[in-house]
């Protein structure tokens, strides 16, 4: 059975990718700072932890509880997210710009914590919900296109690390760092996304971009 981290996932899409991976048989671990917020997903089948998907310290302490109790992790998916723009270029204030940061913190921070643990896996995989906003850029919204591209780069230096890890070992890529694009995120859309991560070797998952209908 394969361990699916959904770290920040107390959101409709969250909910919605929890109950398509149970139902795909999956075990599925989701995280959120509220215990409160967590209790759909533990409904709906998830083992819930309260952790900060933002902190390197909740997820490093997370990845440890897992290995403790003998799972193997084989995908992360962070979910934070959120949006603030307008006003065009001027309109983009700092304090938007700090509301929308803790998005790249969860990818920072998710798979520096994990980054073993996936290439440990028989088949691995980080993938993060980024937008389509990042290949045509506005200036109303340009604090939020910044900071979904910065997550991207982040993500493809992680699809790297994976391939050279593999290729200095001498072995077969076995781990997939992969970037979702939606226009406006649908969760029903997603789910079945993540879902199917497996269905596509490593060595033709890893470093793609995969736009979201």
């Amino acid at each position: 059975m394969k361990t699916i981290v959904l770290a920040g996932a107390t959101s409709a899409s969250g909910l919605a990718v929890t109950r398509a991976l149970i139902t795909a048989g999956m075990r599925v671990v989701a995280t959120g700072r509220s215990a409160d917020r967590l209790q759909p997903l533990a409904d709906a089948g998830a083992r819930t932890d309260v952790a900060d998907a933002t902190s390197l310290d909740d997820m490093i302490a997370l990845a440890e509880r897992l290995a403790s109790d003998g799972l193997t992790v084989d995908a992360v998916v962070p979910l934070v997210g959120g949006w603030r723009g307008g006003g065009g270029l001027a309109g983009q204030s700092d304090e938007d710009f700090a509301a929308l940061l803790p998005a790249l913190d969860a990818v920072r921070a998710t798979s520096r914590a994990f980054d073993g643990a996936l290439r440990a896996s028989d088949a691995g995989r980080f993938a993060i919900v980024s937008s389509t906003a990042v290949a045509r850029p506005l200036a109303g919204g340009a604090n939020y296109a910044a900071v979904k591209a910065a997550s991207e780069a982040w993500t493809r230096a992680v699809a790297q690390g994976f391939a050279k890890t593999a290729r200095d070992a001498g072995e077969p890529l076995r781990a997939a760092s992969v970037v979702f694009r939606a226009k406006a995120l649908d969760a029903e859309s997603l789910a079945p996304r993540i879902v199917g991560l497996w269905d596509a070797d490593a060595v033709e998952l890893n470093d793609r971009v995969i736009d979201l209908e």
